[in-house]
């Protein structure tokens, strides 16, 4: 995305006063529970707020600063703002939009008939915000704070409003993706300490507006694309979700074990380092080694035995099987005869092969006649293969398919395995290979493991996961 750049207080006679010296005003657009929340506690802040539904009801008490819903400290902080001239409500958005400088937008996005999102209501908002933005010469911003699909606001609302207004986003009007993260019954309370405050923007005006109005209760705003702040919203709330399955899965399958669920889960989230960390929440190839499928087998297996159904530890097998199947799709796809494989062990900096996933992959490409060589930094033709052979006899098909053959493939000569290949494999983030890729142009390239921070753009270049 683009460079946010500082705002130049040159540029005041440029832009609105507001961007620089004043409280933005702000209309919020859907009166439910985030909207409610969003138009008390930015009131709080100092700000001029008003409130937009099509619900007379909802319009009719948050004009008199009561509550709409039970949510604790929201009706004194609505009661406090009436009073203070910084709340009102109106069922006119294109009117709020008029005589406000930003406008959140909060309406429900329910489940349509076919499971997916109803964008009804997105719609009529951005047809009404677009004929408000038609009558106003300043710089306005658009913040969608709704549930959506990535690339909504940008596919659908976006082209509605400049339909409607005339106008061109980015240049005569601005647009965010704000997501929220307030949890029902302390929302006031996330909403002063939240966990992250995230925007997706596509130009630096509209990133500085917001990153003042929310200064007061966070200075690390995190910026970056909308697409990418429309998607946090859906990866936060099914990551919470699995957290729950999860749980509740380890107390059912407590419980007829007779250990305590509680006192488990307890020791589990003071693990820090592994267990509640940003370690191993990123794409990449699927999981390995001695421990995790054989864990997870184990698991499913006691489950089994004493009639407890657990779908989603059930599942990760399967899941984990997928991943690799897309691996080996993308491989075939390329169509090429050598295949030059850059580590093999699960992990970088072990010789251990027991259930590494790349294994699964060779062996299907040996299977169908295509001739594989391979290079690992911590492994030799000279390998001893018997011991983990015994460990994983019941576990690691592409081990026990590759034992004879797998030491003729491997190459102690990285160069080799480079120069040679029609495809290379990488599957090991390693200095030597990242600097190996830089010059590659003779051949494809699939990266398992996202080998730099930043994703090649060339276009022999493919990411399994981006």
């Amino acid at each position: 995305m683009m460079d946010m750049q500082p705002f130049d207080t040159a540029l005041a006679t440029a832009v609105p006063l507001y961007e620089i010296n004043e409280k933005a005003a702000i209309s919020v657009v859907g009166l439910g529970y985030v909207g409610a929340v969003s138009t008390a506690c930015l009131s709080s802040l100092g700000h001029r707020v008003v409130g937009v539904d099509i619900d007379t009801l909802k319009v009719a008490q948050i004009g008199a600063g009561r509550s709409p819903i039970h949510e604790k400290d929201l009706e004194r902080l609505l009661t406090e703002g009436v009073r203070d001239g910084l709340v009102s409500a109106t069922d006119d958005l294109e009117a709020a939009v008029r005589d406000t400088d930003v406008t959140f937008v909060s309406v429900g996005t329910p489940t349509s008939a076919d499971g997916g999102c109803d964008y009804s209501y997105i719609e009529a908002a951005a047809r009404a915000i677009g004929k408000g933005i038609a009558e106003k010469s300043d710089f306005h911003v658009v913040v969608m704070r709704c549930s959506i699909p990535p690339g909504t606001t940008l596919g659908l609302m976006t082209p509605i409003i400049e339909e409607i207004s005339g106008k061109i986003a980015g240049t005569d009007f601005g647009v965010c993706f704000n997501p929220e993260f307030l949890r029902e019954g302390v929302a006031v309370e996330d909403f002063y300490a939240p966990p992250k405050t995230v925007v997706g923007v596509t130009d630096d005006r509209s990133a500085n507006v917001m990153r003042k109005i929310y200064a007061a209760v966070d200075d690390n705003v995190i910026l970056t694309s909308i697409e990418t702040a429309e998607m946090v919203k859906y990866v936060d709330n099914v990551w919470h979700a699995t957290k729950v399955t999860f749980a509740n899965e380890v107390g059912r399958l407590c419980k007829p074990l007779g250990v305590d669920s509680h006192e488990v889960m307890d020791v589990f989230v003071q693990d820090t380092k592994l267990n509640l960390s940003p370690y191993y929440l990123k794409p990449g190839f699927a999981f390995g080694g001695s421990c995790l499928p054989k864990e997870v087998r184990a698991v499913a297996h006691i489950a089994n035995e004493i009639g407890v159904d657990l779908p989603l530890v059930q599942s990760l097998g399967n899941s984990n099987r997928a991943h690799i199947d897309a691996a080996i799709r993308m491989a075939l796809d390329c169509g090429a005869k050598r295949v030059g494989i850059l580590g093999i062990a699960f992990k970088p900096g072990t010789d251990d092969l027991r259930e590494s996933p790349i294994l699964e992959v060779i062996a299907a490409l040996h299977e169908r006649g295509i001739e594989v060589v391979a290079h690992d930094s911590a492994i030799t033709p000279t390998t001893p293969l018997t011991g983990q052979l015994n460990y994983v006899r019941h576990g690691s098909p592409g081990l026990q398919a590759l034992a004879a053959s797998l030491p003729a493939m491997l190459r102690e000569d990285l160069s080799e395995v480079v120069e040679g290949s029609e495809l290379l494999i990488v599957t090991h983030r390693n200095p030597a290979y990242e600097a190996a890729l830089q010059t590659v142009e003779h051949c494809d390239v699939i990266d398992l493991v996202r080998i730099s921070d930043t994703a090649p753009q060339a276009q022999n270049y493919h990411g399994i996961g981006w």
